[in-house]
């Protein structure tokens, strides 16, 4: 295989506007969805795939933290950060903030040293904060995280529309 930390950068771009190989990527699944849309809750109890924005967005933020090398910890805006208004202007930001934490990660894996994907990010594992893993299986976990909520989102498109 090619270089590890290559490979992710290539999965994370395949996964985000590129073809990856298991459907579309996350700007195909979120091309023209509207703030309505993306408020709403077709699906009683699911979250709404504006908080489901907010919460890749937070988590990718928080991986590229601990890549950084900070320690971990949930993300400063929480693990599922709240809708605060509701309108075009906002769900643009919150669709440029993914993008913009896209490319952070990115760049923080192009930086990163080889040395540290053995590494193990925290001290115990705790599921729900990601820690007890190595560097290697946090970034790998994200892809993971994503292409899951990406198939949330699919499925909440599909439930607007019947």
């Amino acid at each position: 295989m090619a270089d590890l930390l290559e490979h992710f950068r290539e999965q994370f771009q395949r996964a985000h506007g590129g073809q990856p190989w298991y459907g579309p990527s996350r700007h195909e699944v979120l091309a023209g969805v509207s703030p309505q849309q993306a408020a709403a809750r077709p699906i009683p109890g699911a979250h709404s795939i504006w908080e489901l924005v907010l919460h890749m967005t937070a988590w990718t933020r928080e991986v590229t933290r601990r890549i950084a090398g900070a320690s971990p910890k949930l993300p400063p805006e929480g693990d599922w950060p709240k809708v605060a208004m509701i309108s075009p202007e906002s769900w643009e930001a919150a669709l440029a903030a993914l993008d913009q934490a896209h490319q952070e990660l990115l760049y923080q894996i192009s930086k990163l040293e080889r040395s540290r994907l053995d590494s193990r990010v925290g001290t115990v594992t705790d599921q729900p904060l990601g820690t007890g893993v190595s560097v290697a299986g946090m970034i790998a976990g994200l892809g993971e995280h994503d292409a899951y909520h990406c198939g949330q989102i699919m499925l909440l498109r599909r439930a607007l529309t019947t």
